[in-house]
C-alpha cells in the first residue's frame, strides 16, 4: 500500500487530500507544518508527499531536498494557493514531480496523485534491476536518480546525452550504460571530440581509404565503424565541428557512412553515448550547436552531480580508488584514518572525483612506506581549504571573530581542553582532531538552537548548505 503524506498549514486542503487518498486505497498522514513534515519523514517511509509552498516555519520548495532525500525518497506534488509560474518551473527543477493549485478540482488532484504513484512504482521495477556498476561508486540520494536513468537507459537503444561538471564521471556512466545493456558483448568505442584538431575529426569518424589525401597510407577504419554492435562514446560532444555535426546527423538517422575517399557507404549498428560539460541548450540559441541533433542526442538525458552534492560517497570513493592505487603501485593496502576521511568530506572538490583520485594518488606515493594515511599526507592547499570550512561557515571568508553574528557561538572552556592532558601526553594531531572536533560541536550546537531548530534557519545563518549541514550534523550526533 502506497503512503502519502500531506504537509499543509490549511486543515481543510489537508483533509481532501487524505481523503482522497483513503478514497484511492492509500494510507495517508497530514502534518500542518515543515517541522512536524520531516520529523514524521524521518520516522516514516513515505511514496509521495503533497507539500504547500509557504509554510508557518518555511518554504516548502526550499525544503524539497531534503525531502527528497528522507526515508523511500518519496516524489513531491508541490501544491499552493496561489499560480505561479516561476514556482513551477523552480519546483519541477528541484525536484518536485508536479505543480498544481489548491483551487484545482479534485479530479485533477487525483490524476496527480495516481499518475505520480504509477510512475514511482514503474521506476521501482527498473530500480530493483541489478545494475552492474564496478566503477560506479557511492549510495546518495543525488546519486540515486543516476542509477535509475541508467537502469531506464539500459532497456532501450535510444541515444543517452550525459552532462555534467569535468571530472564527475560521465565516461564511467556511459561505460555502466553499455555494460548494463543489450550491447554489453560489443565493443564500446570512446572519441574524445575536444583533443582532435577541426580537420581530422571526420577522418576519425568515418574512417578514410588508402591515397584519399596527403599522408593517407594505409586505409583506416572510422569509430562508427570499430563500434558496429556496440557503444559509440563521444566526449565532449559539445566541441564537433558544425559542418562535421550535419553529416554526424545523418549517419543517427539512417545508420549509414561513407568513409572519406570512398564511393560506396557502408553501415554501422551502434548505440551512441554522448557527454559534455557545456550548455548545448544555450549552443543551440547561439547557433554553434544543430538544434536537430541536439534533440537526436538527448533522447535519453542525465546529469551527474557534481562531488560536492554528494559527499556522502567520499569515504566509499576513497576506499574504492586507494585500493585499486596501491595495488597499481604494488603497495600494500593503506588503512584510511578517520582523521583523513573527515577532511576530504570538508573539502568541495571543484575538480570532482577526478581531482580526488588524483589527491589519492599522490598521496599514495608519498606514503609509500606507511600503513595508514592521515591529512598530514594531503597536499597542503586542500588541508588548508577543509581546515577552513571546519572551522567558519562555508562561503563566510572573515575569520569567526569578525562576523556579526556571533551570538550563537559559545567558546569551549579552557578546563575542557586542559582534560586532555590527563594521561598519557597526546599527539599534537590527536590534540588538535579533538579541539576542532569540540568546537564544531559547540557551534553546531548553539547554532540549531539559535535557528530554533530550523534547517533553512540554520543553513541562512551560518553559511552551510543543506548537505553539509546534514553531515556536520551526524557526525557529531546532534539531532534538532
Amino acid at each position: 500500500m502506497f503512503r502519502i503524506l500531506i504537509i499543509d498549514d490549511d486543515p481543510n486542503i489537508s483533509n481532501i487530500i487524505s481523503q482522497l487518498a483513503e478514497d484511492s486505497g492509500f494510507e495517508s498522514s497530514i502534518a500542518s507544518n515543515l517541522t512536524d513534515g520531516i520529523a514524521t519523514l524521518e520516522k516514516k517511509s513515505f511514496d509521495l508527499v503533497f507539500l504547500d509552498v509557504r509554510l508557518p516555519d518555511g518554504s516548502g520548495i526550499s525544503a524539497l531536498p531534503r525531502i527528497r532525500s528522507s526515508k523511500g525518497q518519496p516524489d513531491v506534488i508541490i501544491i499552493t494557493g496561489a499560480g505561479d509560474p516561476d514556482g513551477a518551473e523552480l519546483a519541477i527543477q528541484n525536484g518536485a514531480w508536479d505543480y498544481i493549485e489548491k483551487g484545482s478540482s479534485l479530479k485533477q488532484i487525483t490524476f496527480s496523485m495516481e499518475r505520480a504513484l504509477k510512475f514511482r512504482e514503474r521506476n521501482k521495477e527498473w530500480s530493483e534491476r541489478i545494475i552492474k556498476r564496478d566503477s560506479l561508486i557511492g549510495d546518495s540520494p543525488a546519486l540515486q536518480s543516476v542509477l535509475e536513468n541508467i537502469s531506464v537507459a539500459a532497456t532501450g537503444d535510444a541515444s543517452v546525452l550525459i552532462t555534467g561538471e569535468t571530472g564527475t564521471g560521465k565516461e564511467v556512466v556511459a561505460r555502466t550504460v553499455h555494460e548494463n545493456s543489450s550491447r554489453a558483448e560489443g565493443p564500446f568505442v570512446v572519441l574524445d571530440c575536444a583533443s582532435i584538431p577541426e580537420n581530422l575529426v571526420e577522418g576519425e569518424l568515418f574512417g578514410h581509404i588508402k591515397g584519399s589525401f596527403t599522408g593517407a597510407t594505409t586505409t583506416q577504419k572510422g569509430v562508427i565503424e570499430q563500434a558496429d554492435g556496440g557503444t559509440l562514446f563521444l566526449d565532449e560532444v559539445g566541441e564537433l565541428p558544425l559542418p562535421t555535426q550535419s553529416a554526424f546527423l545523418r549517419v543517427l538517422q539512417e545508420k549509414r557512412y561513407r568513409p572519406i575517399g570512398s564511393t560506396s557507404e557502408k553501415t554501422s549498428n551502434f548505440r551512441l553515448v554522448a557527454a559534455t560539460n557545456r550548455n548545448l541548450e544555450k549552443m543551440c540559441e547561439e547557433g554553434t550547436f544543430r538544434t536537430d541533433l541536439y534533440y537526436r542526442l538527448k533522447s535519453c538525458s542525465m546529469e551527474i552531480p557534481p562531488l560536492r552534492n554528494r559527499l556522502e560517497d567520499v569515504p566509499a570513493l576513497t576506499k574504492f580508488h586507494t585500493k585499486r592505487l596501491c595495488a597499481k603501485y604494488s603497495t600494500s593496502t593503506k588503512r584510511l584514518s578517520k582523521e583523513l576521511i573527515t577532511t576530504l568530506m570538508h573539502y568541495e572538490w571543484p575538480g570532482n572525483v577526478r581531482e580526488l583520485v588524483q589527491t589519492l594518488e599522490r598521496i599514495i606515493m608519498r606514503a609509500k612506506g606507511e600503513s595508514t594515511l592521515y591529512p598530514e599526507h594531503l597536499p597542503v592547499d586542500i588541508r588548508a581549504r577543509a581546515a577552513g570550512k571546519m572551522l567558519r561557515p562555508i562561503g563566510e571568508e572573515t575569520p569567526l571573530a569578525e562576523q556579526n553574528d556571533s551570538s550563537i557561538l559559545t567558546p569551549v572552556p579552557a578546563e575542557a581542553l586542559s582534560s586532555l592532558f590527563s594521561g598519557e601526553f597526546p599527539s599534537f594531531k590527536l590534540f588538535r582532531t579533538t579541539c576542532i572536533a569540540q568546537i564544531e560541536k559547540v557551534y553546531l550546537e548553539n547554532l540549531i538552537r539559535q535557528a530554533n531548530g530550523s534547517i533553512k534557519e540554520a543553513c541562512k545563518l551560518s553559511g552551510l548548505s543543506r548537505t553539509r549541514l546534514y553531515v556536520l550534523m551526524k557526525e557529531h550526533d546532534i539531532s534538532r
